[in-house]
């Protein structure tokens, strides 16, 4: 599953690596370029519905070995485009795969681990997406750079179809096998629109699913842009670009993630609102450490500046996500939990990133500056998103005991039980 992770990533940056040179070979603007990365995560939101409804109802492991078969294909046909169209689409197809991915992925990963585990068991899953991060810049970047980018692309395509085929031998949890109260079940039918939409009552998930919105038009234009920032600020070519932007994310983000995880689980022990205490505390020395990073110069004389600035701002933006993966687990019915990562994926995406790279590209084209496009949009946004986030911390520990609660009390529900 963290092979997996990685390579989902992995896929989703090896594009922003090759940008400038995609973007110099079709004559494309700042904002046609965003828009590659809008239509993925737009497909990518929207697409997550069905697949979610699927993996609540199915079994879960065909949902992410379509999937992954799906996004690994379209990556492949990413590297034969001859025009913007061409890449539009092949891009807009990515979105369909990884959809498949995520909701069923998260919902056996939290069938695996119990509660008082499940922050860190999600860090160590969400590392892979750090590690997918880096090497699709850095190592796309390299690629694009001394073998074309179109080679780039056929690099990643490989090994997501093996794990595709890898994909369809995963062990399949039962239902609620790890929760401390209930039944495990082989399947549930609670899934379904009305199910789906009441999802948004539960006042903590709201607050995870709203904040992330923000976080994340943050994390994927600051993240689709770098490469570009970083030859444009500081003269640098596609590959060194890569790499920095490679280095410093591989770093960061482990660092934050695996720590988020192993803090939050610990805190949580003592206080319940211990997992979002933490992402709001990320939010908020994100959004000025990321300031320091727009503004910053490399160095001042012998001092290094950016890259430390940097670093830290990517440290502390992903302190949230195991915390926040986790306790929207917590608070929502095993039945229903692939339903309540799709939820997340189309709110966040849709009203999110889908279109950020764009917005950014878009602003840029019109004030002249990537840079201050960014610096208009990062820290704000990460400001709000704390504050909502906050908005759940009265809640969370009313709405983890009403899902307990209500799944030791309705085992009749969820049929075949096994005893």
């Amino acid at each position: 599953m963290v092979g997996i992770n990685f390579l989902n990533y992995m896929d989703r940056y090896i594009g922003a690596a090759a940008s400038p040179l995609i973007q110099k070979e079709f004559h494309l603007s700042d904002g046609q370029v965003g828009l590659l990365g809008s239509a993925f995560l737009l497909v990518y939101a929207v697409a997550a519905v069905p697949f979610g409804y699927w993996a609540d109802r199915g079994v879960r492991k065909t949902v992410v070995g379509v999937g992954v078969a799906i996004w690994s294909l379209a990556t492949l046909f990413t590297g034969f485009a001859r025009n913007f169209t061409q890449l539009f689409l092949s891009r807009a197809v990515l979105g369909i795969g990884e959809a498949g991915y995520y909701p069923a992925g998260t919902s056996m990963l939290s069938d695996y681990f119990p509660k008082d585990q499940r922050a860190r068991s999600m860090s160590i899953w969400g590392a892979g997406s750090t590690l997918g991060i880096a090497v699709g810049f850095a190592g796309g970047g390299y690629i694009a750079e001394k073998f074309g980018w179109r080679s780039a692309f056929f690099f990643a395509a490989v090994p997501g179809i093996l794990f595709a085929l890898l994909a369809f031998g995963l062990r399949e949890p039962l239902r609620g096998s790890a929760e401390s109260v209930g039944r495990a079940v082989q399947k549930t039918s609670e899934a379904g629109l009305r199910t789906f939409l009441d999802l948004l009552r539960i006042p903590t998930l709201r607050a995870t699913i709203l904040s992330q919105t923000l976080l994340y038009f943050v994390l994927a234009s600051n993240a689709f842009w770098l490469p570009i920032v970083l030859t444009r600020r500081f003269n640098l070519s596609v590959s060194r670009a890569g790499l920095l932007a490679g280095v410093v994310l591989v770093a960061g983000g482990l660092i934050g993630t695996l720590a988020g995880g192993w803090i939050a689980d610990r805190r949580a022990l003592k206080h319940a609102a211990g997992h979002l205490e933490v992402g709001i505390a990320g939010f908020l020395l994100g959004s000025v450490f990321i300031t320091i990073a727009l503004l910053a110069p490399m160095n001042v004389g012998p001092i290094p500046v950016f890259i430390p600035a940097f670093g830290l701002a990517v440290v502390c933006l992903y302190l949230y996500s195991g915390p926040f993966t986790a306790v929207a687990q917590n608070v929502v019915s095993p039945g229903l939990r692939a339903s309540a990562v799709t939820m997340l994926l189309f709110v966040s995406h849709v009203f999110g990133d889908s279109h950020s790279t764009f917005d950014v590209g878009w602003i840029s084209d019109r004030i002249g500056s990537l840079q201050g496009a960014l610096l208009i949009t990062s820290p704000t946004l990460l400001i709000v998103a704390a504050i909502i986030a906050a908005t759940g911390l009265r809640s969370v520990s009313r709405d983890v005991q009403k899902m307990e609660d209500d799944w030791a009390a309705r085992p009749a529900l969820a049929a075949p039980a096994v005893p």
